[in-house]
């Protein structure tokens, strides 16, 4: 099995798309087919499923994908562990990261990280934890900013960032604004909630918290990105509980504490994979962070 035909396949399998694949590895579309036909003659079974519009894998391809983006990451790692050796860093640096993650100035941190490792090329994905987790267990992302959740710990490594309490924001014309009081859980019954997708880090924080006080709630209004959040609650179209940090991009929102929510706080951390397999430049971008640039 030759390591570019590993790479064609993966490449295949992100793209769904034969010509994308080829336009994107700079090889021939006819020379990109026969390389996956080669592969699965040697596996001796067909990895995807071909139509005019796209492709999709199928069994054997879903389980060959996991150990070739294994196989990849270690090659890469490998090829980098030797330039770090020589003293220079090079290579590729996959992040993945939450919007507004608390603790990490993101921005910040990756401009420091280019002037100290101009040969490193640095690749940036936005999404939930849930999803960053596998990435970076599957791989795909040398390291993700996100939020702890207990089944992390099985398979990857977690350097600590932040951690604050939630806070609830509605608007200063609610019921709760002029209350003004210190909320709990159950405070919050009945209330229409705005809130992210089940994979962000703070609806996972939200959802343990009201389950331990008990407390049902249904979120209505479901969003995947921060400013549109803000804005729903705005409007007076409901409530929501978020990090503690997010009150200060909506100043004219009410900010009113959240108790009872010790155990649930919302806690950020570096999510890396096992030792062995953490890429030089992960370590550069964590010593980087821990140490202020």
């Amino acid at each position: 099995m030759e390591l570019r035909h590993l790479q064609h396949f993966v490449a295949v399998a992100e793209d769904q798309h034969f010509t994308r694949a080829a336009e994107r590895l700079m090889v021939s579309q006819s020379g990109l087919s026969a390389s996956i036909r080669a592969l699965e003659r040697e596996l001796r079974a067909p990895l995807f499923v071909r139509t005019t519009r796209r492709v999709t894998l199928t069994e054997a391809g879903r389980a060959l994908l996991r150990e070739a983006e294994g196989i990849l990451a270690q090659v890469r790692a490998a090829h980098e562990a030797v330039a770090a050796v020589q003293g220079v860093l090079r290579g590729t640096l996959a992040l993945g990261t939450e919007q507004c993650i608390a603790g990490v100035p993101v921005a910040r941190l990756l401009a420091a990280f280019r002037r100290r490792h101009p040969d490193v090329e640095v690749r940036l994905r936005q999404a939930g934890s849930g999803a960053l987790a596998e990435e970076v267990a599957a791989g795909r992302l040398d390291l993700a900013f996100a939020y702890r959740t207990r089944a992390d710990g099985d398979q990857l490594r977690s350097v600590s960032l932040a951690g604050e309490p939630m806070t609830v924001l509605c608007h200063p014309s609610h019921r709760l604004a002029a209350a003004g009081a210190v909320l709990g859980p159950e405070d919050l019954a009945g209330e229409v909630f705005v809130d992210f997708h089940p994979d962000w880090g703070p609806r996972r924080t939200t959802d343990a918290a009201f389950t331990a006080a008990g407390v049902r709630r249904t979120v209505a209004l479901e969003v995947n990105d921060v400013h549109s959040l803000l804005d729903l609650v705005d409007e007076n179209l409901g409530v929501a509980v978020v990090p503690r940090h997010f009150r200060h991009k909506r100043p004219a929102l009410t900010a009113l504490p959240l108790k009872g929510t010790a155990e649930t706080e919302y806690e950020t951390v570096a999510l890396l994979p096992p030792e062995r397999a953490t890429s030089p430049a992960a370590r550069a971008l964590v010593t980087l962070l821990e140490t202020g640039g």
